[in-house]
């Protein structure tokens, strides 16, 4: 590389190179980027999402030559944050890697919450932030803020790889860098990566610039219309883009089984609790995934074990289980129930659970966890221990070593509590049509309508707080998903719109609030695929059922109604909309809108919903005991 002298430089100008030498730096820029894409292409990525702006243009214009050549699929969101949480959608959906561009200056920055979602439930992200060249920083240059390490904790890795390089042995360790950061995203404890990267002007290339693309050093692949990368050849040995992203780590069967006796199980009656996250397989996903449904369902058969699914744990859903458990948010408000039914230990898979009831009431028995990430999910501190390995190979060890002693009394005395609580529900909801419009007819509803291998996306707050009473365990397939690492209502739409779009037919269920909060997803409603149902009761009424219920100023400083008409709204994004009120006129909607797109508002009146959840759980708290065999 040569450049040219030159007296009395502005320390913010660009350096300045010789006509035509082969380091000119808008080619140079070009290489590095495409070293970098094509390293992330090897171990897996097949989607990136970018908002637009000026210092990531060489990266965008590599990753236009790799979508011509059919590697790369590219999607551009004006907005970051809603760019990011779109993002998180296909990463949810797919279980790969989903690399995020923008800009320098504050654009990445507004990726933050959804990075924060990823970082606490683990999904694969790449973050790429553009920046200016190192010596404009701390000069006052506009549009360059310091970028370092942006995203703290929330980020399995960072790096910042300096301005590009020429010469082979540079570009060579920028592809590596590039595998590097998928395989940590998607690895043993995925989660997103942040690389900072630094480009000098010129930012687009020399009109004779010939980058090289896809040189096949390091892997040949193309992007299907799901945007899912299809392996066509490697010359890394065992390396594919349809292959698992981390080298293949088999439990070992000895040493799990050496380590289980060694902690000497528990004595006494037992239960599994399968949180969020437990199952995380979409049918778009299942070609890299393992499953955990066989061993868990083994496990639980062979040993008597009751287990309780979070709506969230990916395992509520499918053909009749009689170990599965879903409506213990309601049977456990019967004080004699959850006297009878308090376990000795507790194996735990997953995330907390979404029942506050369960959580309380599961305070201070001895809990195992399963994480092979090693990521603690223990909130109320009462862990003996932690097993970092596939959940499912833990199943299977239990079960081979007959770890636990078979109590079918057991089993039966929770059957019996799960199959009286919906008996009273049926009950209860058979009450029309004198019976309240709530949101339990609603769920009640898309759980009738929704297809078998389709997805509903819940929002926050209420709405995955109603799913979790109200959607009962078994039936159709159907994958229930929320952004549950960090239980924001924030980036609904746009999450919403990411799992539509890596193929995987998504319905919504959202309170007037969490669609308001994400308004710029809206933008996006042309991506999505099958209905959108939002609970408008006018506010924030979780609040009525915690003690901030009554204090003064409530309604303005809790609740916040928005005064919006959710009609204008469907039409600025595009949407047919249905004002709904009751039962058969939900039913007259989603017969219109079938399995397409559409806003179906379901106007629920919060008082009389609050009245009749509150009648249907005393009524479960005044039940009596069912039969049992002891």
């Amino acid at each position: 590389m040569s450049r040219r002298p030159a007296a009395n430089a502005d320390p913010t100008d660009p350096p300045a190179w010789d006509a035509g030498s082969d380091a000119a730096p808008g080619c140079l820029n070009l290489r590095w980027a495409s070293a970098l894409l094509e390293g992330m292409i090897a171990a897996g990525l097949a989607r990136l999402v970018l908002s637009p702006g000026a210092r990531s243009t060489p990266l965008l214009i590599a990753a236009q030559r790799l979508e011509a050549a059919g590697r790369l699929r590219l999607t551009p969101i004006l907005d970051e944050r809603s760019a990011a949480f779109f993002a998180l959608g296909l990463a949810r959906a797919t279980l790969r890697p989903v690399a995020l561009l923008a800009t320098s200056g504050s654009a990445p920055a507004h990726w933050y919450p959804a990075v924060i979602e990823a970082a606490e439930t683990g999904l694969p992200l790449l973050l790429l932030s553009a920046d200016r060249p190192p010596r404009l920083h701390g000069w006052g240059a506009n549009q360059t803020i310091d970028q370092t390490r942006l995203f703290g904790a929330f980020v399995r890795a960072f790096h910042d790889p300096g301005l590009p390089q020429a010469g082979a042995a540079a570009l060579k360790a920028q592809r590596a860098l590039g595998r590097r950061v998928a395989l940590v995203s998607s690895g043993k404890r995925p989660g997103p990566v942040h690389l900072n990267l630094p480009f000098d002007e010129p930012l687009v290339p020399e009109a004779d610039c010939a980058e090289p693309l896809a040189a096949g050093k390091d892997t040949r692949t193309r992007v299907s219309g799901g945007g899912v990368a299809e392996d066509l050849g490697t010359s890394v040995p065992g390396w594919g883009a349809n292959d698992s992203l981390e080298p293949m780590i088999q439990a070992d069967p000895e040493r799990l089984g050496t380590e289980i006796k060694r902690l000497k199980w528990p004595a006494g009656r037992g239960l599994i609790l399968c949180g969020p996250g437990a199952e995380p397989r979409t049918p778009v996903s299942m070609a890299t995934q393992p499953s955990l449904s066989p061993a868990l369902w083994r496990c639980a058969e062979a040993l008597g074990l009751p287990v309780l699914v979070d709506p969230l744990s990916g395992l509520r859903g499918g053909a009749l289980v009689e170990t599965r458990i879903g409506a213990y948010d309601a049977f456990l408000r019967n004080p004699t129930l959850a006297r009878a039914l308090r376990p000795d230990w507790v194996l735990r898979i997953g995330r907390a659970p979404v029942s506050k009831v369960l959580g309380d009431w599961l305070e201070g028995v001895p809990s195992i966890l399963i994480s092979e990430a090693g990521v603690w999910s223990d909130p109320s501190q009462d862990a003996l221990v932690q097993l970092e390995y596939p959940a499912a190979a833990v199943c299977e060890a239990l079960r081979v070593q007959a770890a636990v002693k078979p109590d079918p009394d057991w089993l039966a005395h929770w059957q019996a509590a799960e199959q009286q609580t919906w008996r009273l529900a049926d009950a209860h909801l058979g009450q029309a049509p004198t019976l309240p419009w709530s949101e339990a007819q609603v769920i009640q509803a898309l759980r009738a309508a929704i297809p078998d291998d389709e997805a509903l996306f819940c929002a926050n707050s209420m709405p995955i707080r109603q799913l979790d009473t109200w959607w009962r365990a078994g039936g159709r397939r159907v994958i229930l998903l929320g952004n549950r690492g960090a239980s924001g209502i924030d980036g609904y739409l746009s999450t919403l719109a990411g799992v539509n779009q890596a193929g995987l037919p998504c319905w919504g269920l959202t309170g007037d609030l969490s669609f308001c909060h994400d308004l710029s997803g809206l933008l996006l409603a042309a991506r999505l695929d099958r209905p959108l149902l939002v609970l408008n009761n006018g506010g924030g009424h979780i609040f009525d059922y915690l003690p901030q219920r009554g204090l003064p100023d409530y309604e303005r400083l809790w609740q916040t109604p928005q005064a919006v008409e959710l009609q204008a709204l469907a039409a600025l994004g595009g949407l047919r909309h249905w004002r709904v009120e009751n039962r058969d006129a939900l039913e007259r909607a989603l017969g219109a809108v079938g399995l397409g797109p559409g806003l179906i508002e379901c106007r629920i009146d919060p008082e009389v919903s609050r009245r009749a959840h509150l009648a249907f759980w005393e009524r479960v708290r005044r039940a009596a005991c069912p039969q049992a065999p002891y």
